[in-house]
C-alpha cells in the first residue's frame, strides 16, 4: 500500500470520527492509557534500540534526550491523557449565536478539521500527545515521526490503532508514513484535499522545509531563541532561581533560555546568577562586560545572539537601557517566549505590551510555555505564527468552525 493510499484511508475514516460523542472519544483515550501500561516493556525495548542507533550515528545529546522514553515519561504521557479526558470537548461549542430580524437563526460552532498531519523528529512523546488531542477533537491523524524514532513510534501507533479497534472504531483514523521515509513526508505535503492542516515540529530546518514546500496549509511551530531580561530593579534571589530554572531544567527543549539580557544597573546581581549557572555546567558566552567580570565566560560573537543552543550554553549581554533590551529582542527573537524580571510595574506592562512574541512573561520561568502547564493536558506544539493559532496549541486549536443556518422558508429579497 502506498503512502497516498494510507492518507486516503485516514480521510475516509475521518468522516465517522467526527461524529463520535465525547464519551466515545474518552473511552478510546482510556484504552490508550491502559495499553501504554500493558506494553511498557515493549515500548522501552523499541526505544532502547532507537537510542542505540542514535548513539552509533553520533546524534547530539539534546536530541537523544528528546528521543528517550523512560517509565516516568510514559507515566507522564498517561497523565496527559487523563487530563485530556477531563477537559471539555470543544466540538459542537457555540462560538457565535445570531438571531436575524428576518427570523434566520445563525450559529457558528466548532468542528474537527478532519485530517491532521504531523511531521516531527525524534520525539516519540509527540506521537501520543498529538494523536490523543486529535482523537479528542474528532480528527484523524497522519504521523511522520522520523527515522530516529521509527521503532518506538511503530509500537505507539499500533497501540493507538488497537485502542480504536478495542472500542469498535476504524483504526484507519491513525496512520503513519514512517516506512516511506522522506517520500512519505513529501506525499503528506502534497495531499491537498486529503490532509486539512499540517503541523511540523522539530528543527528550524525541518520547519522551514515544510513551510516552503507544503501545498497543504501549515501551522508553523518555531524554534526558540528565548530571552530573559534582568531589569534594573530585578531582585537577586528571583533572578537566580528563574534564570537557572529556565536554562538547566531541560536545556534541549524550545522553551529553555538561550539569551540573558542584563540592564547595566542590575550588574550587582549578575555575578551570583552566573556562578549558579556555572555550578550546573553552563558555558557562558558573554559580551565584553560579562567576560571582564566572569573570566570563565567565552567571548560571544554575533552568531551567538542568533543561536538556539538546546544545550548547556547561554549567551549573556549587558544593555544600557530598557529600550536597548527591546531592540535586541526584536532583532534576534524567534517570537517564541520572552520574560522580564522586574519590580517596576510600568516596565512590566511595557514589556508585555511591546514584545511581539507568542508568550510574554513577567517574573516567571520561560519553561512554563507548555500546553500542560497552561492547563491544556498536552500540546500539539508551540505556534510562533499569528494565523489561527499562536503559542501552546491545545484542543481548541485543532478545530475549525462552520455555520449552521436554520430558517422557516425565508427567501432573500433583491
Amino acid at each position: 500500500m502506498s503512502a497516498l493510499e494510507l492518507i486516503k484511508k485516514a480521510k475516509d475514516a475521518s468522516r465517522f470520527l467526527g461524529l463520535l460523542t465525547t464519551k466515545q472519544k474518552n473511552e478510546v483515550l482510556k484504552s490508550v492509557s491502559v495499553l501504554l501500561t500493558q506494553r511498557t516493556k515493549e515500548i522501552l525495548d523499541a526505544n532502547n534500540k532507537d537510542l542505540q542507533d542514535a548513539k552509533d550515528a553520533g546524534m547530539a545529546l539534546g536530541l537523544q534526550d528528546r528521543l528517550t522514553l523512560t517509565p516516568e515519561r510514559i507515566d507522564s504521557l498517561k497523565f496527559s491523557l487523563a487530563e485530556l479526558i477531563n477537559l471539555a470537548d470543544p466540538i459542537g461549542e457555540t462560538v457565535r449565536d445570531i438571531q436575524r430580524p428576518n427570523g434566520l437563526h445563525i450559529k457558528e460552532v466548532r468542528v474537527p478539521f478532519g485530517v491532521i498531519g504531523a511531521i516531527y523528529e525524534a520525539r516519540p512523546n509527540v506521537t501520543i500527545d498529538i494523536a490523543g488531542m486529535a482523537l479528542k477533537t474528532g480528527n484523524a491523524i497522519i504521523l511522520r515521526g522520523g527515522s530516529a524514532a521509527e521503532n518506538t513510534n511503530k509500537v505507539l501507533v499500533q497501540i493507538l490503532k488497537d485502542a480504536l479497534e478495542t472500542n469498535g472504531f476504524n483504526s484507519d483514523a491513525v496512520q503513519t508514513v514512517d516506512e516511506y521515509g522522506r517520500d512519505g513526508a513529501n506525499e503528506m505535503m502534497k495531499a491537498t484535499g486529503l490532509i486539512d492542516v499540517l503541523i511540523p515540529r522539530g528543527s528550524a530546518a525541518l520547519i522551514k522545509t515544510v513551510v516552503q514546500e507544503s501545498k497543504v496549509p501549515v501551522i508553523e511551530t518555531g524554534d526558540g531563541i528565548v530571552h530573559i531580561f534582568l531589569d534594573a530593579t530585578a531582585k537577586q534571589d528571583m533572578a537566580v532561581q528563574i534564570v537557572t530554572n529556565a536554562k538547566i531544567q531541560r536545556p534541549s527543549v524550545c522553551n529553555s533560555l538561550e539569551t540573558l539580557l542584563v540592564h547595566k544597573d542590575a550588574l550587582g546581581i549578575l555575578l551570583p546568577v552566573l556562578e549558579d549557572l556555572d555550578d550546573y555546567g553552563v558555558t557562558i558566552h558573554g559580551d565584553e562586560t560579562v567576560v571582564s567580570m566572569f573570566p570563565k565566560a567565552v567571548a560571544a560573537t554575533d552568531e551567538d545572539w542568533a543561536t538556539e543552543y538546546l544545550s548547556l550554553d547561554l549567551s549573556v549581554k549587558v544593555v544600557a537601557s530598557f529600550d536597548e533590551a527591546l531592540e535586541h529582542i526584536a532583532k534576534y527573537s524567534t517570537a517564541h517566549t520572552e520574560s522580564i524580571i522586574t519590580e517596576d510595574s510600568v516596565n512590566a506592562e511595557r514589556f508585555l505590551a511591546e514584545v511581539d512574541s507568542a508568550v510574554v512573561m513577567v517574573n516567571a520561568s520561560t519553561r512554563f510555555t507548555d500546553g500542560g502547564e497552561f492547563g491544556f493536558g498536552a500540546e500539539v506544539g508551540i505556534s510562533t505564527q499569528k494565523l489561527h493559532a499562536r503559542g501552546p496549541m491545545g484542543l481548541t486549536e485543532l478545530t475549525s468552525t462552520k455555520w449552521l443556518v436554520r430558517g422557516s422558508g425565508q427567501s432573500r429579497a433583491e
